[in-house]
């Protein structure tokens, strides 16, 4: 039952108690890069899920013979083996999510969140707990970048996923679309509400 619960914090606690962005303050500049749009953040969070999910079982399957002195080469080869991967999975099956993201998919290699994850768990525990760390901090850094992007691009262009959402007639009547939302400087504003929602939801988050 002991190790149920300890599995059930490994994949949970990173959607909200330890959340890699807005509680352990990682992964900040592809949340500004790539929110602009809902769709290209959807890509790149269900990118980095799938990537941190088999790398953290690879590393954790190698662990015990991985030198130290070279263990940090060998994780971002892992890591770049998948990212390759990756963008070419999306060249081949999404192409426009391909191009919106550029070379934002190939920097996930340089990601903090991977190679802390990596470094701080992969490297001592067993496959399936490393799996789980992998897709629970995936799904928090994920649901980031969605809930920046859903509010950048509604307010910023009046649309979700490239489908117009805000009416003709409120444009008609005088509205007009945020131009700030899809500046870089918002997401660093959402993220910054984000968090301050998150801490006073999660009292033991709060510093005395």
């Amino acid at each position: 039952m002991a190790d149920k619960i300890t599995n059930k914090e490994v994949l949970f606690n990173p959607l909200s108690k330890n959340n890699p962005v807005v509680v352990q303050i990682l992964g900040i500049c592809s949340v500004l890069a790539v929110t602009a749009k809902l769709e290209p953040a959807i890509v790149m969070g269900v990118s980095v899920i799938a990537v941190l999910a088999f790398a953290n079982v690879i590393i954790s399957l190698l662990r015990n013979t991985i030198p130290t002195n070279i263990r940090i080469i060998v994780q971002l080869v892992v890591v770049a083996g998948l990212v390759v991967i990756v963008d070419q999975v999306l060249k081949a099956y999404a192409y426009d999510a391909s191009k919106q993201l550029s070379v934002f998919i190939g920097l996930i290699i340089t990601n903090c969140i991977l190679m802390g994850r990596l470094e701080a768990f992969a490297m001592a525990n067993k496959p399936w707990p490393s799996f789980l760390d992998g897709v629970g901090n995936g799904i928090g850094y994920a649901i980031i970048l969605i809930i920046v992007g859903f509010f950048r691009e509604l307010f910023g262009s009046g649309t979700l996923l490239g489908y117009q959402v805000v009416p003709q007639s409120f444009y008609d009547a005088g509205y007009v679309n945020n131009g700030l939302m899809i500046l870089p400087p918002m997401a660093l504003i959402l993220v910054a509400c984000i968090i301050w929602v998150q801490r006073s939801v999660n009292k033991d988050l709060q510093e005395d």
